[in-house]
């Protein structure tokens, strides 16, 4: 019995067994939280963040390979990867309306490269433990934020054809009717001799903002809304 767990402990130091183990504990790991994600109907779900889980481990063991071989610096392989995952996560970011989503998911493929690190490192007790955070944060935040009241800014330039200080009060009228906070509201003539109201407010996250800048360009004497 002895000479038996002598020889699986021999075999457990086997790099290339080090390896493999590691490499299934990242799928576990990362596919855990892409599980999450695509639970949701998220772009990135489980076989993105499993991807990015292997690729982390893998160039962790590169580096240390590299280091043991030729005594280059290990962390700068590792470095750039944390750099580079930036591409990916910008391709899980949408854009819709005035709306912006994924950037949760993006995050969560950084933290999913974080943990690949900690994993390709040796260091498993806080791959496990981040995992296990970074699954409940996804999981059950929604549930603390949901009891929040959530507001934003909403920054609007509208260009008029004429005399802009005419249109303040009708403008004023449409942020009121649809609960809008009105911050700031001021005349700019400096912008290529266009007038101009710039506005600022704040407004709740169930607000349909682009009903406000429809009914604000069916005024009359309004060229143009933008949000800024």
């Amino acid at each position: 019995m002895d000479t038996f767990l002598q020889g699986i402990k021999e075999l457990s130091q086997v790099p290339e067994i080090q390896t493999i183990f590691k490499l299934i504990l990242i799928v576990f790991l990362s596919g855990f939280v892409g599980f999450e994600r695509e639970s949701w109907n998220k772009p990135a779900g489980f076989r993105t963040h499993v991807l990015v889980g292997i690729s982390a481990v893998l160039v962790m063991v590169c580096g240390e390979y590299l280091y043991k071989a030729t005594g280059a610096d290990q962390t700068r392989i590792p470095a750039q990867l944390l750099s580079g995952i930036g591409f990916i996560g910008a391709g899980t970011i949408l854009r819709d309306g005035f709306n912006v989503k994924g950037l949760t998911t993006a995050a969560g493929l950084l933290a999913v490269t974080c943990i690949g690190l900690a994993v390709g490192a040796g260091d498993y007790l806080d791959a496990i433990i981040a995992t296990a955070v970074v699954y409940a944060v996804l999981s059950y935040s929604h549930i603390i934020s949901g009891k929040l009241e959530h507001s934003s800014i909403l920054d609007l330039e509208v260009s008029v054809t004429e005399n802009p200080k005419e249109i303040l009060n009708n403008i004023k009228e449409v942020i009121d009717d649809n609960s809008l906070e009105l911050i700031k509201m001021k005349i700019d003539t400096s912008k290529n001799n266009s007038n101009i109201i710039r506005i600022t407010t704040r407004y709740k996250e169930k607000t349909d903002i682009n009903k406000v800048i429809s009914e604000i360009m069916k005024m009359e004497k309004v060229n143009e809304v933008e949000e800024i």
